[in-house]
């Protein structure tokens, strides 16, 4: 068997792994990240739309692709994104 030499997550999985109860926080967390402001603040309906809009920019950013209602992140693009570090292998991390 061989390496994936680029290896790719599913931002859905990532939810997945991450689990209901803590998912508003880990948008949150995302948000913040990515430099969002007053994302502590919001409605859950609008971290919502921001976060999909992130991850758009991300895609516009050669950093991930859209597959249908699912962004497939490019390793290195959470990178310095230490919510997400406990759930992803280190290489998506860019680690």
């Amino acid at each position: 068997m061989t390496a994936n030499p680029s290896p790719n997550t599913s931002w859905r999985a990532l939810e997945t792994r991450v689990g209901l109860d803590q998912l508003p926080a880990f948008h949150r967390a995302f948000l913040t990240w990515r430099g969002v402001e007053s994302a502590q603040e919001m409605p859950l309906r609008r971290v919502q739309q921001r976060v999909e809009a992130e991850l758009n920019r991300l895609v516009q950013a050669g950093q991930a692709t859209r597959e249908d209602d699912d962004w497939q992140l490019a390793a290195g693009a959470l990178g310095g994104f230490e919510a997400a570090a406990q759930y992803l292998d280190p290489d998506i991390l860019g680690q």
